[in-house]
């Protein structure tokens, strides 16, 4: 019995392995015409086209965006320091701050029955990827003696760079962040204030805080969770 099973875990094996490496070369080839293989028409010229996407659900909510203009510079240099070039971009960009709702339950609200507020801890407000908007640029100034190909692409990849990370730099600014902050606040008393009305506490008070800014229970004087507030609430209606 065991030479029969050692017979066949050998082939077994060869064709897991064989299975796999096919499945990595079968990803490995779909990111790299995703990414480089470019794709044309009949007649072999470059078409405007998908190549690929994705849709996907979010449970995170918007709560303010920054608009901006972002001045972004950089320099080449090649032919052993012979050829020298810069770059100067100005163009507008956006970044969008979001509050992940997701992970937010029963124990992160608590209610003051005396006071009548809602607390809500709710999980910090995060910047997304800045939208540096390079098809509205208003500036483009290329200096040098001689701008090579590529050389203008080397510096066409570190302006976007050098402008994406500048952008991203503003939005996590103490001030920025704190401006989004008192939106968020705003965006998630709204929210959950309305089923704080429809169960008959239109004039309870929600106060929203983020980790930064957490207080102790005894400091908010919180004696009873909201999940059991509406449980022992709706019997009475």
């Amino acid at each position: 019995m065991a030479d029969a099973l050692r017979r066949y875990v050998g082939p077994v094996l060869a064709a897991l392995l064989i299975l796999g490496v096919g499945a990595a070369m079968l990803v490995g080839w779909q990111r790299y015409d995703r990414d480089y293989v470019v794709a044309v028409e009949d007649d072999g010229s470059a078409v405007t086209k998908i190549i690929a996407e994705k849709i996907a659900g979010a449970s995170d909510l918007r709560v303010s965006r920054l608009n901006g203009t972002v001045q972004s510079t950089a320099q080449d240099v090649r032919g052993f320091g012979w050829l020298k070039s810069d770059q100067v971009v100005k163009m507008p960009y956006s970044v969008d701050y979001f509050i992940d709702l997701s992970g937010l339950s029963a124990r992160d609200l608590e209610w003051n029955e005396k006071s009548r507020t809602l607390i809500v801890n709710a999980p910090d407000v995060t910047p997304d990827k800045p939208n540096v908007d390079e098809a509205r640029r208003t500036l483009v100034r290329t200096s040098g003696l001689f701008v090579t190909r590529a050389a203008g692409e080397a510096l066409s990849r570190k302006v976007s760079a050098h402008a994406q990370a500048r952008a991203a730099a503003s939005a996590r600014s103490p001030e920025r962040m704190a401006q989004a902050r008192e939106y968020g606040r705003a965006a998630v008393g709204k929210i959950m204030g309305a089923p704080l009305a429809a169960m008959g506490f239109g004039d309870a008070r929600v106060i929203v805080t983020f980790p930064s800014e957490r207080r102790s229970k005894e400091q908010w004087d919180v004696t009873t969770p909201i999940n059991e507030v509406l449980a022992n609430r709706r019997p009475q209606r």
